[in-house]
């Protein structure tokens, strides 16, 4: 049977300490809703002594049926001088009413003499007499070494009696904590042994951070070192650099070492979780991250692709739809024809690897590529390229014959009129239109018209819009790219255009767009 391992999800608490990230109520409950579905042992839902907000949220998390995952509040050990029962910060950790309880306490006597500022002795019964209160209540307890690795590393017989100590108060897990971030693999492994061998029966876990960027390896040492339990966030975000990644220490963990940490159904929403973990956050994902990012399993060398097409696992080191993701292959001027007939194939269009159509249209691409232009988030102008090549592309539904800005009002107003004369089904027409910058009355003036003649553009629109400048050394004059992501409310799809003029590069995007919508 093969070992398992808790996962204890702090997104919601020590995730919502990260820079840029504000975690309304109604957001909270939303991710720890997903946590749940996902399969995560435990859920720290936040510090309720320590806002407002967290005690909101776990009065409304009640209506959160957890069936896998067991809700847990956050603290810390009594004050000192106080005793845990009359400590209100402690009682407050029972009021929420979560069946788990997670509290913190001083590990390195360092941080006792300067930081509390207490003797030693006290300091474990401040641990003691926490722990002991909360047992007494019936809650399960989880006791967080703060700063274990680094005071196991000052002091080891004071932080391992601060552990004993909370076993004494009745603890029923003891996790080792790397608070700042800074530790080795072999310093966490190493802690862990010591812990493990002092503690006897009681279950060891680990929390890490990842300022040192080791919080994914400092993890997995003290996993691999015996630690039966492993605490983090999604995509890693926390205070300063971010806490151990779950969507990478759950997969390496899984697929890697053989433990299981959640069912294999759970694993294949992984990258989905990952995005929507970031979309609450109003974060840009990570195209970069390991396992779940749109990156982590796209291929734009030629050799590569080619070596893929025929046996997957030559340059990916699992299927990427384990974790819920899928493998990507981009076109770029490093391409050869396996890319240009694989990504045909994702966009629906058949092409022969040998055919000198391909050949001519792999020519232009690198061409193309050369003088700035980018398809990877462009897949529609790619589309519209190949086809044209294939012989499989329809007559443009419509032409522009000529274009005019301009901007009006006073110095700083983005107010603008544009002037289109398009040619449709060999007839022109002219059109005037009137928007919030150059681009927006281009795609007024273009929509107005088109939107006569094809009515299904109505539903069409523009959802993004982003301009790269290409080399800097022309100043005003350098070749600008611009991308535009359009959509129908079912589907989007990306165009792109360049040129040294921005209002040309962005009808040439906002031309395939729309072409590509006829099409």
């Amino acid at each position: 049977m093969a070992r398992s391992i808790e996962v204890y999800d702090t997104t919601l608490r020590d995730g919502s300490q990260g820079q840029g990230i504000h975690f309304t109520v109604d957001d909270k409950l939303r991710i720890a809703a997903e946590l749940e579905r996902f399969g995560m042992t435990y859920i720290e839902g936040g510090w309720p002594g320590s806002n407002p907000r967290d005690i909101e949220f776990f009065a409304r998390a009640k209506k959160i049926k957890f069936k896998h995952a067991k809700l847990a509040a956050f603290g810390s050990t009594r004050r000192k001088g106080v005793r845990a029962a009359e400590d209100a910060q402690v009682r407050g950790l029972l009021e929420v009413d979560t069946p788990v309880v997670t509290i913190y306490g001083k590990t390195s006597a360092l941080h006792v003499r300067e930081v509390l500022r207490c003797s030693p002795e006290e300091n474990l019964e401040m641990i003691r007499d926490t722990v002991a209160f909360l047992k007494s209540h019936r809650r399960e307890v989880v006791y967080d070494c703060e700063h274990a690795i680094d005071g196991w590393k000052e002091d080891p017989a004071y932080a391992i009696a601060s552990m004993l100590a909370a076993v004494e108060g009745g603890a029923d897990r003891i996790v080792l904590c790397d608070t700042n971030g800074g530790s080795l693999p072999a310093e966490v492994a190493a802690a862990t042994r010591a812990a493990l061998a002092a503690l006897k029966k009681t279950p060891v876990g680990i929390h890490t951070h990842d300022d040192a960027g080791l919080g994914l390896a400092n993890a997995l040492a003290s996993l691999e070192a015996g630690a039966s339990h492993v605490q983090g966030t999604v995509n890693g975000i926390g205070e300063r650099t971010g806490n151990c990644d779950l969507t990478a220490v759950i997969p390496c963990a899984q697929l890697k070492f053989g433990w299981k940490c959640v069912s294999s159904t759970a694993l294949k929403s992984l990258a989905s979780l990952s995005r929507f973990v970031d979309g609450v956050a109003n974060l840009a994902p990570d195209p970069r991250r390991p396992w779940v990012g749109t990156a982590a399993f796209a291929h734009k060398g030629g050799t590569h692709v080619d070596a893929v097409r025929k046996f997957s696992a030559a340059y990916e080191h699992i299927d990427p739809t384990v974790v819920g993701n899928e493998r990507t292959v981009l076109v770029s001027d490093q391409s050869g024809r396996s890319n240009i007939v694989l990504k045909a194939k994702a966009l629906g269009i058949d092409l022969d690897r040998d055919s000198p159509a391909t050949a001519t249209a792999l020519d232009e691409l690198k061409k193309l590529e050369h003088a700035g232009w980018s398809f990877e988030d462009a897949e529609a102008s790619l589309a519209l390229l190949l086809r044209r090549h294939i012989g499989k592309s329809k007559a443009a539904p419509f032409e522009v014959a000529s274009y005019h800005v301009t901007a009006r009002g006073a110095q700083g107003s983005a107010y603008c009129e544009a002037v289109v004369r398009l040619s449709i089904a060999g007839k022109e027409t002219l059109t005037v239109a009137e928007g919030d910058g150059p681009v927006h009355a281009l795609d007024q003036a273009l929509r107005s018209a088109l939107v006569k003649s094809f009515p299904k553009l109505s539903k069409v629109s523009l959802v993004d819009y982003k301009v790269r400048i290409l080399g800097g050394t022309d100043g005003t004059a350098a070749k600008t790219r611009v991308v535009i992501r359009s959509s129908d409310g079912k589907d989007s799809w990306g165009t792109v255009g360049v040129s040294e003029n921005l209002v040309e590069a962005s009808l040439q995007a906002i031309v395939d767009g729309y072409a590509y919508a006829l099409s």
